[in-house]
């Protein structure tokens, strides 16, 4: 349902209230980052004054934030259902506010490879964190034990490969753009698709 004018002027209203708030900001502290008054702020907050765009620009310069960010209005489009591979045991979800970026959910039973020659480098980077069981992920020359609820790192530059150890595992990962694409352009060029290392999406 789209929302009306009167309902995004108060949106705005308590978004505003709300980011200052969690700044643990007061509403003079807010005012003087924004070239405001105390009285104009409380009266923006409380819906007793109109709202300008030169105010909306400079109060979401204050808060850290966008004019984009700070009008934005709800999507009714707000649950997303994976992308199921049952193949590779994975699952994928597109980050809709920032299309470069991916979520990935895989189930690992391998242990990485001992080869050097069937771990990874392009560029980007890589976060994922261990869902149940323990990952080993393989960073060039060494070799780093995640456990469960643990979280890794790291630039895609470096050799990698991740697999399970001690029975299966399950993984959370987030790629951005150019990881993404690097996992995909090496699986083009391998044809292996079943490859240890956090999986492409296309």
């Amino acid at each position: 349902m789209e929302q009306n004018n009167d309902e995004l002027d108060g949106l705005v209203r308590k978004r505003i209230r709300a980011l200052r708030v969690a700044q643990g900001w007061s509403l003079e502290e807010l005012a003087g980052r924004a070239n405001l008054s105390q009285s104009s702020l409380s009266r923006i907050e409380n819906g007793q004054r109109r709202l300008a765009l030169d105010q909306l620009v400079t109060l979401a310069r204050a808060l850290d934030t966008t004019l984009d960010q700070l009008v934005e209005t709800a999507s009714d489009d707000v649950i997303i259902s994976p992308m199921i591979d049952g193949a590779h045991g994975l699952m994928r979800w597109p980050v809709k506010g920032d299309p470069g970026m991916t979520v990935v959910r895989q189930r690992m039973t391998e242990p990485p490879p001992d080869n050097p020659a069937r771990m990874r480098a392009h560029p980007g980077r890589e976060w994922l964190v261990v869902l149940s069981g323990t990952a080993v992920l393989m960073l060039g020359h060494r070799r780093f034990r995640v456990e469960t609820n643990q979280a890794a790192e790291f630039p895609t530059m470096l050799p990698h490969a991740i697999g399970a150890e001690g029975g299966p595992c399950e993984i959370l990962g987030i790629f951005d753009r150019d990881a993404r694409r690097g996992h995909l352009r090496d699986t083009r060029r391998t044809g292996d698709d079943c490859a240890p290392d956090l999986p492409h999406t296309t």
